[in-house]
Parts: C-alpha cells; structure tokens; sequence
C-alpha cells in the first residue's frame, strides 16, 4: 500500500513515527500522525488545515485536552453534564490523587529498551492508513495524498478527530474544500 503514498504522505508517517519516538510513546496513534502533517509546509493536507486556521500549538493544545478527559469529547462531557456529573471535577479529583495526566491513557515505552528500539503503529494508526486508501479509491485518486491522510483521520473517530473536530475541521468541510481547488 505505501507504494501507492505520495512523497508527502510518506513524509508524514515517516515523521510521525519520529514524533512517537521522542515522545518515547508505546505506541504510533493517530494524534502522532496529525501533528507530523501540520509539520509539512506547502502541501494539500496543510493547506486545508491552514485555511481553517488550525496551527500545530491549537492542536496539540486540543489534544492535551481531550487526553486529559481520558478521551472523552466535549458531547460526551456535555452528556454527562445533563446527569448531573461535572467531568472536569471528576478529571480535577483523579489527578489530585494519582497525579496530572492520570486518565491521558498513553503509555510511555518501557526504560529498558535503548534508543533502536522501533515503535510499532496502534491498531487506530493502522486504520488511518486503511482509511487513507479508501479515501482515495472513493476520490478516485490514483494515490495516496496527505490529504487522504487528513480524510482518514476525521473518519476513524478518536482523540485526533476530535481535536480537529474542536477546532472547526470536519470531514464534509475538508471534503468540500478539497473539491473547489
């Protein structure tokens, strides 16, 4: 399938996997991809984030804040509310007790492993990928841009959809835009 990834796509998988490593994640997630593609400069992933104003500070800023609430999205929050229950209180009452970031949920890799040792992408990285591909079969694009990349991370759900969900990108405006230019 990577032969199919155009040189700027590959780019953001390969920096990706690097945002991983120096976070020392356990893990490649999704969230490591969306920051890797606000990375680039000039492309047309980047240019439909530029246009929406999302800059890497806003996502990562938007990021740490859904992780915060162990994943949960402002709907679910808003849910939640309507019983009853404030979950920045319950947020606020975890990390009081076992510290900050309790609930983030993002395993850091193990000490004992050295600095060759390689990141394995999550199974929610991996169906970004898959989804790139559809996203450009259903284009009808011959390959796989950083904007498949971009399609694919609003349609796999999670914490780097919600993040660019939070800042106003949705799959039907990246869609849209995609469209007219």
């Amino acid at each position: 399938m990577f032969e199919r990834f155009t040189s700027a796509a590959r780019v953001v998988v390969r920096d990706g996997v690097y945002l991983a490593e120096q976070d020392e994640a356990a893990r490649i997630e999704p969230e490591h991809l969306l920051l890797a593609l606000l990375k680039q400069d000039g492309s047309r992933g980047t240019d439909v984030l530029t246009h929406h104003a999302v800059t890497t500070a806003s996502a990562k800023a938007a990021i740490d804040t859904i992780r915060r609430r162990g994943g949960l999205s402002e709907a679910d929050a808003a849910a939640l509310g309507e019983f009853g229950i404030d979950v920045e209180a319950v947020v606020a009452a975890v990390e009081e007790t076992h510290g900050a970031g309790a609930l983030s949920g993002t395993p850091k890799r193990p000490r004992s492993i050295g600095p060759r040792w390689r990141v394995p992408f999550s199974r929610d990285a991996k169906r970004v990928l898959e989804f790139s591909l559809r996203e450009a079969l259903a284009r009808g694009d011959k390959s796989i841009g950083d904007e498949h990349v971009l399609l694919a991370l609003l349609k796999a759900g999670g914490v780097a959809a919600e993040a660019l969900t939070s800042l106003g990108v949705t799959h039907d405006k990246v869609s849209a835009y995609l469209s007219t230019t």
